[in-house]
């Protein structure tokens, strides 16, 4: 995550100089420019090793009361619906095909004695 910055922060000091030089629209475009190639590059790393950071618990715990907030703000500015909410969801249920489902009793077998316990810091990941 560090690339992305290392090389994109010089640039925006560039931008600055050459703002200052009086060319102040070229260089309010390439630090717009610049703050858009970080941000995209940026946010497209944090999906890819997410899954690797909320396995650090300290981590784990800050995203989730970040999420807590975000969603919070949400319904407090009304600009999102609340998931549990009776509003049908923009996305299809399931993404298989009609014959690749499985009904409720085809669920596979899990061998209690074998399968891992859940720790008590552990909460579902996919909801985030």
């Amino acid at each position: 995550m560090a690339l992305p910055i290392a090389t994109v922060e010089p640039l925006k000091l560039a931008a600055v100089a050459l703002a200052g030089k009086g060319h102040w629209i070229t260089g309010t475009a390439m630090i717009a420019a610049c703050y858009a190639f970080s941000l995209l590059i940026v946010e497209r790393l944090f999906v890819i090793v997410k899954p690797k950071l909320l396995s650090i618990s300290w981590f784990a715990r800050l995203w989730e009361g970040f999420v807590f907030a975000r969603a919070r703000l949400w319904r407090v500015l009304g600009l999102r619906p609340d998931r549990d909410s009776s509003a049908p969801s923009p996305r299809p249920k399931h993404t298989q095909p009609f014959s690749d489902r499985r009904s409720p009793g085809d669920e596979p077998q899990v061998d209690t004695a074998k399968a891992p316990t859940a720790d008590a810091g552990q909460f579902d990941r996919r909801a985030f």
